[in-house]
């Protein structure tokens, strides 16, 4: 599973309430034996992977 947002504010910085559902995710995945693989906030013509950033992600 691929977990995709946006910000409306345009910056895709990611927030402690991001990095916790990451989280949160994950591990509930890895109980469904489902991979999340990776968390995108998409921003004013950029993103961030969450995944890249090692956050959320143990």
């Amino acid at each position: 599973m691929i977990v995709v947002h946006n910000h409306p504010s345009g910056d895709p910085t990611s927030s402690p309430e991001d990095i916790q559902i990451t989280e949160k995710m994950v591990s509930s995945g890895r109980l469904l034996d489902i991979e999340v693989l990776d968390h995108i906030i998409i921003g004013h013509q950029s993103y961030i992977s969450l995944k890249e950033r090692k956050l959320g992600f143990s």
